[in-house]
């Protein structure tokens, strides 16, 4: 299956401005690209002409074409190429069969990515990550080395007891839930599938009800459900670099200010442990963690352009 057949995306994004949702004229182009037996999807807005190329990242509730949508295709009207990528597992990627997929797996998917961009030209590439996706782009940023920004809708440490109590379905799976996964882990019982929405916070990922239905429907993103392994692995990853001696690049929090699951204070721990690149955090008005508002997601386009053009100048 590719986004041309699938009806869900097209239901979420009608709760968009309507600047912001696409048609099928203004739809990206679906690729396929084959890694380790996945046939991994990806959403393009080819542009040779373009100085930089933006790598999207989705989280454990969205999907590769909710990253176009709501940054992928506005970008590109403003120049930008943009590659937005369903992680294995989630949008329409087909995974391998049999794989057991881990966390690991899809930060080092990413940094592969990177390389296979990197080989067809050497224009700058900035990574940008929604939930999850955002650590994934420090992660994915620490293990290559060759990027020239991140940009993160929230930068969660999942190794932070604080971070799992307040991101988790409660804060008693939030305190257990690491130690559970990791006894689990080690059994035949690390390929059980869990429904996201019964094990993190899934219901704050946006702040519209009806668009939470939309967003629960969608069996490859909100309505996935996730391994033990993979949760393990999530959990307990631990990053090539830590914050301490990162300088790879600069980097962006776009936080949503109405965000209900990831607030501001559950990045700053970690932020602020990064000292050697510039940090900056801009606030967006009004919107939730998977942002529907405005002016919030014009501040997003906003803040991520000018990211990308001060990478320009470097």
């Amino acid at each position: 299956m590719n986004y041309a057949a699938q009806p869900e995306w097209r239901t979420i994004q009608t709760y968009l401005p309507e600047a912001f949702r696409m048609t099928d004229e203004t739809a990206p182009t679906e690729e396929w690209w084959d890694h380790r037996g996945h046939r991994i999807h990806l959403d393009t807005y080819r542009n040779p002409q373009a100085p930089v190329k933006v790598i999207l990242f989705h989280g454990v509730g969205t999907n590769g074409r909710q990253m176009s949508t709501i940054l992928g295709r506005p970008l590109a009207t403003r120049g930008y190429e943009t590659i937005a990528i369903d992680m294995p597992t989630y949008g329409v990627t087909e995974t391998a069969p049999d794989a057991l997929v881990t966390y690991d797996d899809w930060v080092a998917i990413g940094s592969d990515l990177i390389d296979a961009e990197r080989a067809e030209d050497d224009r700058p590439i900035v990574l940008y990550g929604l939930s999850a996706g955002g650590m994934e782009t420090y992660h994915v940023a620490a293990l290559n080395r060759h990027v020239a920004g991140i940009v993160g809708m929230t930068f969660l440490d999942q190794r932070d007891r604080r971070v799992r109590v307040e991101t988790a379905f409660d804060p008693v799976s939030g305190l257990l839930g690491a130690g559970v996964m990791a006894t689990l882990a080690r059994t035949p019982l690390r390929g059980m599938r869990l429904p996201m929405r019964l094990v993190s916070k899934m219901r704050t990922l946006v702040n519209d009800r009806a668009a939470k239905r939309a967003c629960y429907a969608d069996k490859t993103s909100a309505g996935n459900s996730a391994t033990v392994a993979f949760l393990h692995s999530y959990m307990a990853y631990q990053p090539a670099i830590e914050p301490e001696d990162f300088d790879i690049c600069p980097v962006l929090l776009t936080q949503p200010a109405a965000d209900r699951w990831t607030p501001l204070h559950l990045a700053e721990p970690f932020l602020s442990r990064i000292r050697r690149v510039p940090v900056t955090t801009v606030m967006l008005d009004n919107a939730g963690h998977y942002p529907l508002e405005q002016p919030g997601l014009d501040q997003m386009v906003a803040a991520v352009t000018e990211f990308c053009i001060e990478r320009i100048a470097r």
